[in-house]
């Protein structure tokens, strides 16, 4: 019986997987990388550290990709963290929980997965090919015959994965190519966009405050005034705006409500511990405890050096008034503010800068049991390129190893 040939476009996170998968399972398997080698993007993940999962629950892991996280519910159910963990240690990478849950290899060393990945998948066989890229999918009567590559060369094959990413952080090769190639061959591409992303915010207000980094603060965004999704922990002022974890994991919200002209802002509750009355009851104690002092002084005992002016600008507060004149309306403009310091919001930094994309291949296109097209027979695919993303936390590479694996394991078939 002639070997299967598979075709695998992508060597990231998914594509290896889903590549090692389905040579592991007797076939014969290409592995085209256009880089001058697999798995660039996935080396500089975590900030080089390479955050492979989440030990959350499987219900709480789908609600960190919103409404189209119910389509990961059967790749999850064959392929997920106990899963990747064991097969992780299996090539001898250790592993480390941190807060959140966030699963970590102990080197917290992304080269060191990376390596290991492409050892294993040659290891089953795979013929991984650098320096290839892919012009586009070969279609022949509704399926695929194989790909064509840039340099002219055409390869047959019985079924393709496409894994190549999406289109941030073009350097390391996800630079958008495979929304075309799918869109070549029949479907439907949600338009794509940045998603967890530093925002910009109009005025200086940032600007001035830049290197500052908070920690425990709340961020709210507001949407024509309205209250909506809301984050709790760290946040960074830059010179163009907002950065840090809690405005990265909102910050996909922020980009599809300014898409469709709606007015956003951040509000920060730089004391979310406190309620008003007890933040009123703070404030009297230190004004009281301040009396003969400026102003000013009174605010580093609330604030960090750098919002100490901004916040006296905001309040219209002089820094040099003494603290025994400040009246009860002051001092209740001066609560208002701890708990609701806006930044009217811009946009994003461009999609490149982006650590993933949001938007993809129309997931109603594809069978959520096999990760293959409806409409392509012998189309698959795995990862990035599918329009679905989650905040940070491990969740987005899990989903990569998870389609992955899918897609590896039901090309085999």
């Amino acid at each position: 019986m002639n070997k299967k040939h598979l075709i695998v476009i992508g060597g990231g996170p998914a594509g290896l997987l889903a590549a090692g998968t389905a040579a592991q399972k007797g076939c014969s398997v290409l592995l085209l990388e256009k880089m001058e080698q697999p798995g660039q993007k996935l080396r500089i993940t975590g900030k080089g550290r390479c955050n492979l999962t989440n030990q959350t629950d499987l219900r709480t892991f789908i609600s960190h990709f919103g409404k189209n996280g119910s389509f990961l519910y059967q790749a999850f159910s064959r392929f997920f963290v106990q899963d990747l963990l064991e097969f992780m240690n299996g090539l001898g990478v250790d592993t480390i929980v941190e807060r959140g849950g966030r699963i970590f290899p102990a080197s917290e060393n992304a080269h060191e997965v990376a390596d290991v990945l492409i050892d294993w998948a040659k290891k089953q066989g795979v013929e991984i090919r650098t320096h290839a890229a892919v012009q586009g999918i070969l279609v022949q009567d509704g399926a695929v015959k194989g790909v064509a590559l840039k340099n002219g060369q055409e390869i047959s094959a019985d079924a393709v994965i496409l894994a190549v990413g999406g289109a941030s952080y073009p350097a390391t090769g996800s630079s958008g190519d495979g929304y075309l190639m799918a869109e070549k061959v029949g479907h439907t591409i949600i338009p794509i966009r940045p998603a967890l992303v530093p925002l910009t915010t109009k005025g200086k207000l940032a600007v001035r405050m830049q290197g500052l980094s908070l920690k425990n603060v709340r961020a709210t965004i507001l949407v024509n005034g309205k209250k909506g999704t809301s984050e709790f922990g760290e946040m960074l002022f830059t010179h163009f705006g907002l950065s840090g974890p809690i405005i990265l994991t909102l910050s996909g919200q922020v980009v599809d409500e300014l898409r469709i002209g709606n007015k956003v802002e951040i509000s920060i509750d730089l004391k979310p511990a406190l309620d008003e009355q007890k933040l009123d009851n703070r404030l009297l104690r230190e004004l009281d405890a301040h009396g003969k002092q400026y102003f000013g002084n009174m605010l580093k005992t609330l604030l960090p050096q750098k919002m100490i002016s901004v916040c006296a600008e905001q309040v219209e507060i002089d820094e040099e008034k003494l603290c025994n004149q400040i009246t009860a309306a002051e001092r209740s403009t001066l609560l208002h503010w701890l708990k609701d310091f806006r930044f009217l919001i811009r946009g994003s930094l461009p999609l490149e800068t982006a650590i993933i994309t949001a938007g993809g291949v129309d997931l109603a296109e594809v069978d959520a049991r096999t990760m293959q097209s409806k409409l392509v027979k012998g189309l698959f695919f795995a990862g990035e390129v599918l329009d679905l993303n989650a905040d940070t936390g491990g969740y987005n590479l899990q989903e990569a190893f998870s389609t992955g694996w899918l897609a590896g394991d039901a090309a085999s078939e």
